[in-house]
């Protein structure tokens, strides 16, 4: 009980906060949910309202965005919402509080595996889960896919944060969509098998324990690369960034492809301003938006027309993996289960 008023106690005050900044007289604007930081939305909907004049009110949450607005109900001030993961988007989609989109623009922008079948919700950024290696420990060729992870050649040479956190509950979703979950467990406790410590940590926290030498190989996000190449208050992560090589997995030529994970973006049902919630979604996917995502938190543009950063583009091409976000969705929940199965958190067993 006390879980759930405190649900409504931050739904009612988010509902405040918007309230606050968006009088019912006022007829262009539009208001935001976002799990996204705001160091890189605040640039974003500056540009939008520069762009068509209308007026993003925006609340900023770390957690309980749908207890937010299943807790608001009708009196749910927000049209839209922004969030990462296609686990967050999903689960948003299940809790049946989207509302389905029909948009040229966002059909042409936005390739279909990147997108809900049914317009309920729209990849707008892309990142890979990749293989950070030491380039002093680990020979190029060594590790070329994502199956090489279970390899015996690797046993406690492997560091990785927990398997249940979401970026790796969608990898291992899918493994379980090429391979079946028969295989995906094995391969789950072979990686298990290899890890050189107990999951811990976030993603930079692996390219550390590379640098220190505690492991030879880590599973990390693309982007956090980039954030330690670039980040001037902290040089030290720029020797960590240093001292690992990015390597994307799966790249022979009959083979799949990298892994791909999203950020995205949905109207919610009821909508008071669903007319401009759906052109800010469409904005978001044009080129000056997805260009500041790139440049700014160094992710690869859903929309296809769209470069690059330059740093990014130093870490290579690659192939990545078209599986749809719609088929590692409806799978996300048997990869919890494994990772539940095979007791991977507890690390490697002696």
């Amino acid at each position: 009980m006390s879980r759930i008023l405190n649900s409504m106690g931050i739904a009612a005050v988010a509902v405040s906060a918007l309230l606050s900044t968006s009088p019912a007289s006022a007829s262009e604007e539009v208001n935001l949910y976002s799990y996204r930081q705001p160091f890189l939305i605040e640039p974003l909907l500056k540009s939008f309202t520069e762009d068509t004049g209308i007026k993003v009110n925006v609340v900023f949450a770390k957690k309980g965005m749908l207890e937010k607005i299943q807790a608001a109900g009708s009196n749910n001030p927000a049209d839209a919402v922004l969030t990462v993961d296609i686990g967050r988007l999903y689960g948003l989609k299940q809790a049946g509080v989207f509302e389905p989109v029909k948009s040229d623009v966002l059909e042409a922008n936005i390739p279909a595996h990147l997108r809900d079948p049914e317009g309920l919700w729209f990849g707008l950024t892309q990142r890979s889960r990749i293989v950070l290696a030491s380039k002093d420990r680990v020979k190029p060729g060594e590790l070329t896919s994502y199956e090489d992870l279970a390899d015996p050649k690797f046993r406690g040479r492997i560091c990785v944060r927990s398997g249940k956190h979401f970026y790796n509950i969608a990898l291992i979703a899918s493994m379980i969509a090429h391979h079946g979950e028969g295989e995906a467990k094995a391969w789950l406790e072979g990686v298990k098998a290899n890890l050189a410590r107990k999951p811990q940590g976030n993603d930079r926290a692996q390219a550390k324990a590379i640098y220190e030498g505690v492991c030879d190989v880590a599973i990390a996000n693309t982007y956090y690369m980039g954030k330690m190449q670039t980040n001037e208050k902290k040089p030290e992560q720029k020797q960590w960034a240093e001292s690992v090589r990015v390597t994307f997995l799966n790249q022979g030529a009959s083979d799949r492809g990298a892994h791909m994970n999203v950020s995205g973006a949905g109207v919610l049902k009821g909508a008071k301003h669903k007319a401009y919630a759906i052109k800010l979604v469409e904005w978001l996917s044009e080129g000056k938006a997805q260009k500041i995502y790139a440049e700014d938190n160094f992710e690869y543009p859903a929309n296809p027309k769209i470069a690059v950063s330059d740093i990014v583009k130093s870490w290579g091409d690659f192939k990545a993996d078209t599986l749809s976000m719609e088929a590692i969705a409806t799978r996300r929940e048997a990869a919890t289960k494994l990772v539940d199965e095979v007791n991977f958190n507890e690390g490697p067993t002696s």
